[in-house]
C-alpha cells in the first residue's frame, strides 16, 4: 500500500495542525488485508448519506452549531484523516468506528469555550479531534457491555465483529487520542486528557461494579455520570479556555460549566434509553435496564414508590422484563419518575449556566447560553 508520510516539525504548539499520514484508502498491487465488509464499508464512506441521528437533532442545537460550523467541519475533516495513522491491517475497522457522524458536542463546546475566552485557532480544532476520538473509544466499549446492536443508524462494531477485536478497537482509539494529546507545547493540556481517560474507564469500571444494585442511590448515580461522561465535557470547556490562555479562575468556570452540562446530558441519554425511538436515535434503546444499570428514572421511581410498588419494580428489573419497568417509569399519573428526571436534568443546566454568568459577553459566550437551552429542548422533547 502507497503511503506518503508528512514529518512533523519541531516544537508543535497548539496553532500547528497534526501531522497527518496520507493514503489513498485500499489502493494496493498486494491482496487486500481488509475483511471483505471493511473494505466495503471504507470504499463507500465518502459517499454515505447523514445518519438519521444526526438529522434529528434539535434546531436550537443546530443554531448554536451555526457559530463554529467551519471549525466544526475542520474537525471532522481531521477526525477521518486519523485513519491513516493506524496500521493498514486495522484502518477500515477505525473508519467504520468514527464513520457514524453523532452531535459532536465535546468538540463544539471546545471551541465555544476557546472562543469565549479568545479567538479560535487550529489547536482548539486539534483539541475537538482529541476529545471526539476518546468520545468515540469509549462508545465502542460501551457497545460491548451493552451488547447494543446499533449505533448511528448502523449495526455496532462488536455486532458486526464481536467483542475481542472491539475491545481492542477502542484501546486503540484512546491511545492515539493521547498520543495526540502529547503534540501541545503546553504538557498540561496532554496531562488534563489522561487524567480524564482515566476517570471515564473508572465511573465505567464503577457503573459496571454496581449493576443490579438496589442500594444504589441518587449521589451515587451523579458521581459515576460525573465520571463517565461530565468529566469529558469539564476537560473539553477547560482545555478549550488553556488554549486560549485563559486565566485560571475562567478556566475554573469553563470546566464547571462543562462537567455540568455534561452531567445533564447524560440524564438526557438516560431518559432517552427509556421514552426515546430507536428508528428517530438510530441506536439500540432499553439497554440500561437489560444490563441492570440503575439510571436515575428507576432510582426516582424506587424512592418515591411504597413497599409494594418497589418491591414490584424491583422484581420486573431483576426478571428482565424491561417492558413493564419502562411503562411504569413513564406513567406520570402512577410516579412521574421520567417527568422528574427531565426536571433534574434541567435544573442542571440552570445551574451550569450561572456559573458562566460572570463572563465577559461575546457570541460564543451566548452560545454557551444556547447550548445549555438547546439541551433544554431537547429534554422536553422526551416528555410523554
Amino acid at each position: 500500500m502507497r503511503i506518503e508520510n508528512t514529518q512533523r516539525k519541531p516544537g508543535y504548539g497548539a496553532g500547528n495542525n497534526f501531522s497527518i499520514a496520507r493514503r489513498d484508502a485500499l489502493t494496493t498491487d498486494k491482496p487486500s488485508r481488509y475483511p471483505a465488509d471493511v473494505e466495503v464499508f471504507a470504499r463507500s464512506e465518502s459517499n454515505r448519506p447523514p445518519v438519521a441521528a444526526a438529522t434529528t437533532r434539535s434546531n436550537a442545537l443546530a443554531r448554536v452549531t451555526k457559530l463554529v460550523q467551519s471549525e466544526l467541519d475542520a474537525v471532522e475533516a481531521r477526525i477521518v484523516k486519523q485513519v491513516a495513522a493506524f496500521d493498514p491491517a486495522i484502518e477500515g475497522y477505525v473508519s467504520y468506528a468514527i464513520g457514524g457522524r453523532g452531535k459532536r458536542l465535546r468538540p463544539l463546546l471546545a471551541l465555544l469555550a476557546g472562543g469565549a475566552t479568545g479567538e479560535v485557532t487550529s489547536g482548539h480544532v486539534d483539541l475537538g479531534v482529541i476529545v471526539e476520538l476518546i468520545h468515540v473509544a469509549t462508545l465502542v466499549h460501551d457497545d460491548v457491555m451493552d451488547e447494543a446492536e446499533r449505533r448511528r443508524a448502523q449495526p455496532t462494531v462488536n455486532a458486526r465483529w464481536g467483542n475481542s477485536l472491539s475491545v481492542l478497537l477502542g484501546d486503540c482509539l484512546f491511545a492515539h487520542a493521547l498520543n495526540l494529546s502529547t503534540s501541545f507545547d503546553n504538557s498540561a493540556i496532554g496531562r488534563v486528557i489522561a487524567r480524564t481517560a482515566s476517570e471515564i474507564c473508572s465511573g465505567e469500571m464503577i457503573q459496571t461494579q454496581r449493576r443490579f444494585d438496589l442500594k444504589l442511590g441518587v449521589p451515587d448515580y451523579l458521581r459515576i455520570v460525573k465520571m463517565k461522561t461530565g468529566s469529558l465535557f469539564g476537560a473539553a470547556a477547560e482545555l478549550g479556555a488553556t488554549i486560549s490562555d485563559a486565566d485560571a479562575d475562567t478556566v475554573e468556570i469553563l470546566k464547571s460549566f462543562g462537567m455540568g452540562i455534561g452531567t445533564a446530558y447524560q440524564i438526557y441519554d438516560d431518559c432517552l434509553d427509556i421514552a426515546g425511538d430507536e428508528g428517530a436515535t438510530g441506536k439500540t434503546l432499553g439497554t440500561d435496564l437489560r444490563k441492570g444499570k440503575f439510571t436515575l428514572p428507576v432510582l426516582f421511581y424506587l424512592r418515591a414508590a411504597s413497599e409494594f410498588e418497589r418491591e414490584r419494580c424491583s422484581s420486573f428489573i431483576l426478571d428482565g422484563r424491561c417492558e413493564e419497568v419502562t411503562e411504569l417509569l413513564k406513567n406520570r399519573s402512577a410516579n412521574g419518575a421520567l417527568d422528574e428526571s427531565i426536571a433534574a436534568g434541567g435544573d442542571l443546566i440552570g445551574e451550569a449556566q450561572r456559573t458562566i454568568e460572570p463572563l465577559a459577553r461575546n457570541a460564543y459566550v451566548a452560545a454557551l447560553f444556547a447550548l445549555g437551552d438547546a439541551l433544554r429542548e431537547m429534554f422536553e422533547q422526551l416528555r410523554v
